[in-house]
């Protein structure tokens, strides 16, 4: 900037010619730049001045639209901030397969105390213990009396509690936001969803985990966060386990046995349509597993569809004449000296009755006999029989998706001798789950191919590998439907849906040992209709005892056939299966005109 000066040189001698005083020159100078000075100085605070009122103005809209959006939302429970990183709380859904909701969230609250600011821990104590029953209120209020500054209360509680305890009005007892895992049909399908608990905790959120079931097998799927708008799909049908789970409950008291357990299977998909443990637990109020005991059958937790590992008697039989007629060594027809008992060493084989010299294959099945099918695996053989059941999946973990089924092994022969290989023949020397039996019998049903049992939901057919002849699968389905027509599972007939099946009755094991005198484990392995097969039912009940006459019947075929056909009768309309009259045999009968 360039300053005027005061005394201009040019103006002072231009003055002093004309006789004029120059002070005169320099005193308006000094003037003009106080002027100038003063305008300079009103601009600056004139602009500070504007700046400073804009800044309040935008001050007071701020706080004018935070009043604003205070006085239109709704009031909400201050909460505790954490620092804590951000917990995950979406889980994708559970759905049947025709999308009807088995597991899903639910927004609730937890409860919490920070004890300095209750106003009144004698009374908050007092009046969480009614709203509570479960709490003691003398160690509430030693909490609410001590020197910590937080005590959780209750991880989830109910609108209604909510309220009951906002009521109470003590400033110190305060409500976090949080999902919980909600089971809307209760005890329904409990052993398949397994149930959750929560896992990282704050007062704001939790974390829901899988603890068991396919809620633990899927954990990670149903926790990310991109999967939250796409349900975890089931091969469950709502309304055919709800049915199968009520019939099977009133058979397991009707035959005052201590649990069962139902597996319903799609002989072509390997779909596991229902399957039943009893008793069962409500997932939303999981029960704590038993801490003492050496039977773990006793504990409503367990899974008797993929963790009971039984020996399962006569239902064996059908395998070992498969694998006789699909290696050529016998026909149908096949006459097979029965006479007895059956010695090995020091081990003697019998049959139930006296079923006279001989029996046809077809009979041997029909009648139920233990020496027949074991003079057919010796004619099998030990390498070759353990070669066809580890093709039908008996001698590994079931591919079954839920989490209890990867512990449950098979108890295998130490020593596969001819002497084991006679009575796994039978069902005895080889311990097996229920799913493990209707895998193989939809081999038989499907024509002779291996499917997987799975719960997850499948488009069409999932055949495996060929383990058998279709000629060996379709006369092993004729041989199942006579043992109903007119063996040992007569009251197993259902009419219209052709049922096809075999009873099995086995010595029940100690858990520590040996076998108990009076106690079996009773099973009916069916498939229906048998004109066309399309479903498994294995049905297994535990210490079962039908005391309607003057003595105690615990044979499957008094116990466990009747429950599957009442069970079939209830469910089949439910699968969409018509019922239809059987063809019955042609009379061999030609009609000529007069």
């Amino acid at each position: 900037m360039i300053r005027t000066p005061l005394r201009p040189l040019a103006r002072i001698l231009s003055a002093r010619a004309k006789g004029e005083n120059p002070d005169v020159i320099e005193r308006e100078n000094i003037r003009r730049r106080h002027e100038e000075m003063r305008d300079r100085t009103r601009a600056r605070a004139e602009g500070r001045l504007l700046v400073l009122g804009f800044f309040f103005f935008c001050a007071f809209a701020v706080v004018g639209l935070r009043m604003g959006f205070l006085a239109t939302s709704e009031a909400k429970e201050p909460v505790a901030s954490s620092g804590d990183t951000t917990i995950a709380t979406q889980r994708a859904d559970i759905v049947d397969r025709k999308g009807r909701i088995l597991a899903t969230n639910l927004e609730t609250h937890s409860l919490y105390a920070q004890p300095p600011r209750l106003i009144d821990p004698v009374a908050a104590a007092e009046g969480l213990a009614r709203i509570f029953p479960d709490l003691d209120p003398d160690r509430l209020l030693k909490d609410f009396t001590g020197k910590r500054k937080f005590v959780w209360i209750k991880k989830k509680i109910s609108p209604e509690q909510k309220q009951a305890v906002h009521d109470l009005g003590d400033p110190g007892l305060l409500f976090g936001p949080r999902e919980m895992r909600l089971y809307p049909n209760g005890t329904l399908a409990a052993h398949v969803l397994g149930g959750t608990r929560f896992g990282k905790e704050g007062v704001n959120a939790a974390e829901v985990i899988g603890v068991a079931g396919v809620e633990k097998q899927f954990d990670d799927y149903l926790r990310d966060p991109a999967n939250g708008t796409k349900p975890l799909q089931l091969s469950l049908d709502l309304t055919v386990q709800a049915a199968a789970e009520r019939v099977l409950y009133g058979g397991m008291k009707l035959m005052n046995a201590r649990g069962a357990t139902s597996t319903l299977m799609d002989v072509h998909t390997g779909e596991v349509i229902s399957v039943v443990s009893l008793p069962d637990f409500d997932p939303n109020e999981r029960p704590r597993p038993p801490t003492s005991g050496f039977d773990p059958s006793a504990s409503p937790l367990f899974n008797r569809a993929v963790q009971g590992v039984y020996e399962l008697g006569s239902t064996f039989k059908i395998f070992t004449t498969a694998q006789a007629m699909d290696l050529g060594l016998v026909g149908p027809d096949t006459m097979i000296d029965i006479r007895g008992p059956l010695r090995w060493g020091k081990f003697r084989i019998s049959d139930f009755r006296n079923y006279g010299k001989e029996l046809s294959v077809s009979k041997i099945i029909e009648k139920s006999s233990n020496i027949g099918t074991a003079r057919l695996a010796q004619q099998v053989g030990a390498a070759r029989q353990k070669q066809f059941l580890g093709a039908l999946g008996m001698l590994s973990v079931t591919p079954f998706e839920v989490v209890e089924a990867s512990g449950a092994e098979p108890l295998l022969p130490k020593n596969w001798s001819e002497l084991s290989t006679m009575t796994i023949s039978y069902g005895h020397g080889l311990s097996i789950s229920p799913m493990h039996l209707a895998a193989g019998y939809a081999a038989i049903a499907n024509g002779g191919f291996y499917v997987k049992p799975t719960i997850l939901r499948q488009d069409g057919p999932q055949y495996g590998p060929r383990v058998m002849s279709d000629q060996a699968a379709a006369a092993s389905r004729y041989m199942l439907r006579r043992v109903v027509t007119d063996g040992t599972a007569s009251l197993g007939e259902v009419p219209g849906y052709g049922v096809a099946g075999k009873t099995g009755t086995a010595d029940k094991p100690k858990p520590r040992g040996g076998y108990y005198e009076d106690k079996v484990i009773a099973t009916f392995a069916t498939l229906f209709p048998v004109q066309d097969p399309k479903y498994v039912l294995i049905v297994t009940l535990d210490e079962p005892s039908e005391n309607s006459g003057s003595e105690p019947r615990r044979t499957a075929g008094w116990t466990a056939v009747p429950v599957a056909a009442e069970m079939i009768g209830r469910i089949a309309p439910l699968l969409g299966v018509r019922p239809d009259v059987e063809p019955g045999q042609s009379a061999g009968i030609r009609l000529t005109s007069n």
